[in-house]
């Protein structure tokens, strides 16, 4: 089976490059910090293990003068320590013990006192600690706890000079294992991870946050693009970004421009197409006509003629207002309206016509129908599909209004009680110039209308975001439902 190559979508790539972006600058910020905590630790404490060795030093410096630095105060005074050393929390570690080794030499390299009681009576001459302090120089070195294991623990060695005025008598060395160290670098390190994590995390949402802004408004273009293509209603889409609210106005603009090129070749395929009929009927009307023609038939071509510029007149108007409408994407004029207002004044301008054929409008209203819309376009569709009933409604008939609310819908309903749609026309009736003849007991017996009042009805409510629905009902008849 042939896989299909995997695309990526520009979010996507967006967020992958911001990803990318953040995740180097994270690691490399991290690493460098993390890096530099244990160097930065160890300088910090041989900085202090510097102090303390010069100052140890001085405070030995006339016991080793004088022979006695193996009892006098100064070797007391730091068993005295070593035995009771103070407790201390230091920035969340406990210190309960000394870590501290210290060891003097004569000038020869002789250790002739260490705390520790390890290596009196050794040469540590060769060691670097010793051999440059002795010579003038910074004494340190670090060594293995493990002669010869480069890689596990270490010691630093700090030197100081022991001196009799200038002259160099020994040295004294403080060592301090690099291990007790290390509570304080797994801290820092632990700590810098922990706020490294969450400013990458709070980068990651950043970026989330700015790609769906920005894909945001791109499918947005792409939506108004598609339903351009498709011939849907759709409002030019606002972006906060400059340069793509730049592209939605140019989008607006091309698709004005074609709109209205679009309305003419309409207007003009839809005009030419449809006025054939009356136009032929009125030259034969006329053709025909002679003065030598009985009255009666001069009246009745005549009255022909009439008819059919009536019809002429319709439905250049008709064909004109509903391009129009069709090529409309977003409502010019919005107020706040009652549908059953509305509904009111249009039976009332139909009563006399409904009251020739005894029919009767029945109004049922279970909410006034506050609504935001055009009040003319509204208007205008009400008429229509009242009118359309009228017509198709028998004598001495009644046709049902309804409205109600329903999950925060408006739902109008004209319900006629006529013959219904034939099942050939279900599908057509909203096409355009596709209109039934009116039955025997309407005013306009055998007539077609337009074809084009549904459409119009249609093109209304879609424009204010609603629905309409034509079909038979069971018990007979036809009922519209239009929904807001």
């Amino acid at each position: 089976m042939m896989r299909l190559p995997f695309k990526m979508t520009i979010s996507l790539k967006i967020f992958l490059g911001y990803f990318l972006l953040v995740g180097l600058a994270a690691w490399f910020v991290l690493t460098v910090f993390v890096d530099e905590v244990k160097p930065g630790v160890r300088q910090a404490m041989e900085n202090t293990l510097v102090d303390t060795a010069n100052v140890l030093a001085s405070l030995a410096s006339n016991e080793v003068k004088t022979g006695k630095i193996q009892s006098g105060n100064f070797s007391q005074a730091i068993k005295a320590y070593l035995k009771n050393p103070n407790t201390a929390n230091i920035w969340g570690v406990h210190k309960n013990a000394t870590d501290y080794r210290i060891y003097i030499t004569n000038t020869q390299g002789i250790v002739i006192y260490d705390s520790a009681n390890i290596a009196l009576g050794q040469d540590y001459s060769r060691w670097n600690d010793v051999y440059l302090t002795l010579r003038g120089k910074y004494g340190v070195r670090s060594s293995p706890v493990v002669a010869g294991d480069e890689h596990g623990d270490s010691i630093m060695y700090i030197a100081a000079p022991i001196k009799d005025g200038k002259k160099i008598i020994g040295s004294l060395t403080v060592a301090k294992p690099n291990r007790s160290l290390l509570p304080f670098i797994e801290r820092a390190q632990l700590k810098i991870m922990r706020w490294g994590l969450l400013l990458f995390v709070l980068s990651l949402a950043i970026g989330v946050l700015f790609t769906w802004r920005f894909t945001s408004a791109i499918h947005r273009l792409r939506d108004y693009a598609i339903a351009v293509a498709q011939g849907k209603k759709a409002s030019n889409p606002s972006s906060s970004n400059d340069e793509l609210a730049e592209l939605a106005n140019a989008m607006q603009s091309m698709r004005h421009e074609l709109d209205g090129k679009q309305h003419v070749q309409d207007a003009i395929h839809q005009i030419t197409h449809e006025l054939k009929s009356p136009i032929t009927a009125i030259q034969a009307a006329s053709e025909l006509m002679s003065p030598n023609m009985p009255a009666a038939d001069q009246l009745r071509f005549l009255g022909n003629i009439q008819t059919q510029s009536q019809r002429l007149q319709n439905m250049i108007q008709n064909i004109l207002g509903l391009a129009a409408l069709e090529h409309q994407q977003q409502l010019v004029h919005r107020t706040p309206l009652h549908i059953q207002d509305l509904i009111t004044d249009q039976m009332q301008l139909l009563k006399d016509k409904a009251s020739k054929r005894d029919i009767q409008f029945a109004l049922h209203a279970n909410d006034e129908g506050m609504f935001e819309g055009d009040r003319f376009l509204l208007s205008q569709a009400i008429n229509n599909l009242l009118e359309n009933a009228l017509d198709f409604s028998p004598n001495k008939s009644t046709i049902s209004i309804t409205l109600n609310r329903e999950h925060n819908h408006l739902v109008l309903s004209i319900q006629d009680q006529g013959t219904g749609i034939p099942e050939f026309a279900m599908d057509k009736i909203f096409d355009k110039f596709y209109s039934l003849p009116r039955p025997e007991h309407s005013a306009n017996a055998g007539q077609k209308s337009t074809g084009l009042g549904l459409n119009f009805v249609k093109e209304v409510i879609l424009l204010h975001g609603g629905t309409l629905t034509v079909g038979n009902v069971q018990e007979g008849g036809v009922k519209a439902t239009i929904t807001l």
